[in-house]
């Protein structure tokens, strides 16, 4: 199995009609659409997503936010695809984000900043349970694999699923 990163389009993107732009800019990438569903974010999943900032003073607002509207959660398949889902994204402060970027070429904040991505393979796995059941990923062949990636690539993959 290749890897998988969770990512949210946040409160701000949903009301700013980005759902759509955001998805499109990661099919374009070649990035496998693998799970995808619109959730209102709980207390007990807000606390538990964002565990690290908990006792930061920006919290409440954080949790706030969060809660002010639905979340597009989706999950995202790929080679590297952590990685990959991040740099889409561009860095946190949309101001600094790179154009190219969902955030450089659509947000102004930092806390407005449309979107999340999971940060490593542990996070993407962690974020993963709190929101998706089993049967909410979806596995299927790809028909444009072949044309996103490298013989070597795919066989690498194969070989870690298997090793």
């Amino acid at each position: 199995m290749m890897q998988r990163s969770v990512v949210l389009v946040k409160p701000d993107g949903l009301q700013r009609g980005l759902v759509g732009e955001i998805i499109h800019r990661f099919e374009r990438k070649g990035m496998k659409l693998v799970g995808l569903k619109m959730v209102r974010m709980t207390d007990e999943v807000v606390d538990e997503w964002y565990a690290h900032h908990r006792d930061k003073d920006f919290f409440a607002d954080l949790k706030g936010f969060m809660q002010s509207a639905p979340v597009v959660a989706m999950v995202w398949e790929g080679v590297e695809a952590v990685a990959t889902v991040r740099k889409l994204c561009g860095v946190t402060a949309g101001r600094q984000a790179e154009g190219g970027s969902i955030r450089g070429d659509f947000a102004m904040s930092t806390q407005m900043n449309l979107i999340h991505a999971a940060d490593s393979e542990e996070t993407a796995k962690k974020e993963l349970g709190l929101l998706f059941k089993d049967g909410e990923i979806f596995d299927y062949d790809m028909c444009g694999l072949p044309w996103m990636y490298g013989k070597q690539e795919l066989e690498k993959e194969n070989q870690a699923d298997n090793g």
